[in-house]
């Protein structure tokens, strides 16, 4: 029953497997084979093989063991026994997070295994010790470990053992942004792994590939690997490896811009977290979910998800997760407009990440006085090996040499990465309070405008109160003079008399005509609603309507075109053009605003609100191009000059009402007024463009394309597309 502890199976930096009922089956049999066993070297070994069972199951159990197997091989003198209950025992250490204490084990068990010319026991030693120092970020050290646990391992030929000690390698120089180096030791591990058949490892390998293509923005290459990797775990089963790789996966989707593949990877990813329990990985995918709606522009939905990738994380006590969701729910609201929120949810991320950072800091300098201890750990335990003395010190002082120097250049860099952070942190807080304070102004110069109408209406209602009077006078004078008529008439004769009927029968028949023809040019100058308002009142109340689609064109060249048209052909080229344009709006139930020089305005959803307006806005700026197109084409067959238009589209709040005294115009006022005539001037010829805000009420029904982020006067970039036709 005598076999040597087999430790490379379970070394840092193993493929870990899932601990299933045959782990738990052979658990019990280790425990009935000890019952069988007095206090001998058969016992310890069981007791060190039950160590290494428990690594995966229980920490404290398998410290148990270890304490227990190293009690007995002292009391009977069993080297190989110590050896291996003090590798074990610095295993778990290290998973305790007790770097120290990890090292002196791994030091004795050292010791032990060189004086026995165990040098397979040795190998592994030095590759567990290499994973210590890879914790603490000292990649140098933990690289002299891994390579001289490589050289041993390749003396021996044990191919399993060089496999996990060239992954190990693989992540030090990806850690060190070596990735070439990185790319070929996990190469030459996923070739072993293949050649021993162990799934797990060649998943493991694929994945590693994956995360170095990531880094270098290869992200083709690391979604192949990732899929690689995926379908390997999908055979084995192992859940928690599964939903790390749809994890990866979905956030290549998304750094490609594919958001449904995106989401359907998260949401896999979530639904095996939550079979598993893993309330880390949980707000993880919440996070990704969250991020990945807000990039679809879906801000409520990615809202709730931040605010659950939040809250799990603030129960977790989980800082790098906590800051990354204010980063997150800052970016979103910036996105949105809402500045405010905005600087609110960033400054609560520069106070998390600062944290962390201090954090790490206070880390990273207990990481230096430890490495300093194991040092000195290491001298007074390598002292008694006094053939290696002299190579150990001066490797000891090349080590050190070199682990100052490492730390000194971490430091600085440390340094200039906050002091760069500081200054990032500074320019996006300013840029988030200008547009702020933009904001602001737009919703004071908005309430401004309403104050100006209020008084432009008043002006209107003292204009019309004074015709009311002026018509009151007139008609007492009418009346008067009426009166007057009558006793004349009555002087006069049956025959005045007569003639003065059929006088008046003609005036009446005239001012019908007259009355009627002032309403039909009534209703061409206001909306129906508003003349009916100002007939019945007098005047016409001011609107504040909350959504309406206004539109813009403008002839392309007008100028230059004007000067070579007579003023007869100008005009008469004009009306044709905005007679058609008048006609389409009525078709389309738009109402048109006014004209200012080779510019057309109108606007949909007015003075009646409805929910179509958007439609019916884009639909009559379809026609208009279908017109200005067999236009242009009738008259260039003609030889004739014609004219080419842009036309802009945006949707948003307006305010609405009547100004003028003597001569009335229904006017509209508006933030949304000004966005619309951008998005005209900066279309292009023969195109219809339309904001982002119409975009998303249109999309269903018409074919748009995207021309992303375009600098409009005045309001910078904005996202605009071109409508191609009825989808």
């Amino acid at each position: 029953m005598k076999r040597n502890l087999i430790l490379l199976l379970f070394t840092v930096g193993c493929f870990i497997s899932n601990v299933s009922a045959q782990d738990l089956r052979q658990i019990d049999s280790l425990k009935n084979e000890l019952k069988k066993h007095k206090q001998d070297e058969v016992a310890a070994n069981i007791l060190s093989k039950l160590t290494t069972s428990y690594w995966g199951i229980n920490l404290d159990t398998a410290m148990h063991y270890a304490k227990r197997c190293l009690e007995l091989s002292e009391r009977l003198g069993y080297q190989k026994g110590i050896g291996n209950a003090c590798s074990n025992i610095g295993w778990i250490m290290h998973q305790k997070g007790d770097y120290l204490q990890a090292i002196v084990f791994h030091t004795k068990a050292l010791a032990i295994y060189e004086a026995l010319g165990d040098n397979t026991s040795i190998a592994n030693t030095y590759n567990m010790m290499g994973a210590v120092y890879k914790r603490q970020g000292n990649y140098p050290k933990a690289l002299s470990y891994y390579l001289s646990a490589l050289k041993i391992s390749e003396g021996l030929g044990n191919r399993k053992t060089i496999g996990n000690v060239r992954n190990n390698i693989g992540l030090i120089y990806s850690a060190m942004e070596n990735y070439p180096e990185a790319l070929k030791n996990f190469s030459i591990c996923l070739e072993i792994m293949k050649e021993v058949k162990n799934k797990n490892g060649v998943g493991a390998c694929y994945n590693n590939m994956g995360i170095v293509y990531d880094k270098l923005g290869n992200y083709t290459e690391a979604l192949k690997y990732y899929l690689l990797s995926l379908s390997i775990v999908q055979e084995t089963g192992e859940k928690k490896t599964m939903a790390a790789a749809y994890q990866n996966i979905g956030i290549i989707y998304q750094k490609k811009g594919n958001f449904p593949e995106a989401l359907k990877y998260h949401f896999l990813a979530l639904k095996l977290d939550e079979e598993i329990g893993n309330q880390s990985k949980m707000a993880v995918s919440y996070l990704n979910i969250g991020k990945t709606y807000a990039l679809e522009k879906k801000y409520e939905t990615a809202a709730e998800y931040l605010y659950k990738a939040l809250a799990l994380s603030k129960q977790l006590a989980n800082l790098e997760q906590i800051q990354s969701s204010y980063r997150e729910l800052a970016a979103m609201d910036s996105a949105k407009g809402n500045y405010k929120r905005s600087i609110e949810h960033y400054m609560l991320y520069i106070t998390y990440r600062d944290s962390l950072n201090n954090i790490e800091t206070a880390r990273k300098t207990l990481a230096l006085q430890m490495n300093y201890d194991f040092e000195k750990k290491e001298d007074s335990l390598k002292a008694a090996r006094d053939k290696r003395e002299a190579s150990l010190k001066y490797e000891k002082k090349l080590s050190e040499e070199k682990f100052l120097r490492s730390q000194q250049e971490l430091f600085l860099k440390q340094k200039d990465l906050a002091l760069s952070n500081k200054e990032k942190d500074l320019q996006h807080l300013a840029f988030l309070k200008e547009k702020a304070e933009k904001q602001e102004k737009e919703k004071q110069l908005t309430l401004s405008e309403k104050e100006n109408l209020l008084k432009a209406s008043e002006l209107t209602v003292l204009g019309q109160e004074r015709k009311l009077q002026l018509a009151q006078l007139f008609a007492q004078e009418q009346e008067i003079k009426t009166k007057n008529a009558q006793r004349n008439l009555f002087i006069g004769g049956t025959f005045l008399m007569l003639l003065l009927a059929s006088s008046i029968f003609v005036g009446l028949r005239k001012t019908s005509k007259e009355k009627k023809r002032s309403e039909t040019l009534l209703l061409n100058i206001l909306p129906s609603e508003v003349a009916e308002e100002l007939k019945a009142k007098g005047s016409a109340d001011a609107q504040l309507m909350d959504e309406v689609t206004v539109l813009f064109t403008d002839f392309k060249g007008f100028t230059q075109l004007s000067e070579k048209l007579s003023p007869k052909e100008l005009v008469s080229e004009i009306n044709e053009c905005f007679s058609a344009f008048d006609y389409i709006m009525q078709k389309h139930q738009v109402e048109k605003i006014k004209t200012i020089g080779d510019s057309y305005m109108a606007a949909g959803g007015l003075p009646t609100a409805n929910t179509t307006h958007a439609n019916d806005v884009v639909l009559a700026a379809l026609e208009i191009q279908q017109f200005m197109q067999e236009h242009k084409a009738t008259r260039q067959s003609k030889g004739q000059l014609f004219f080419e238009i842009r036309i802009g589209v945006h949707t948003g709040p307006v305010v609405a009402g009547i100004v003028g005294v003597k001569k009335f115009a229904y006017d509209i006022w508006g933030d949304t007024v000004n966005t619309a005539s951008r998005m005209e001037s900066s279309g292009e010829v023969g195109k219809v463009n339309i904001s982002e805000t119409t975009y998303e009420m249109v999309k269903d029904k018409f074919s748009c394309t995207h021309r992303g982020k375009i600098d409009a006067k005045g309001k910078g970039e904005m996202d605009m597309y071109f409508v191609e036709s009825k989808a």
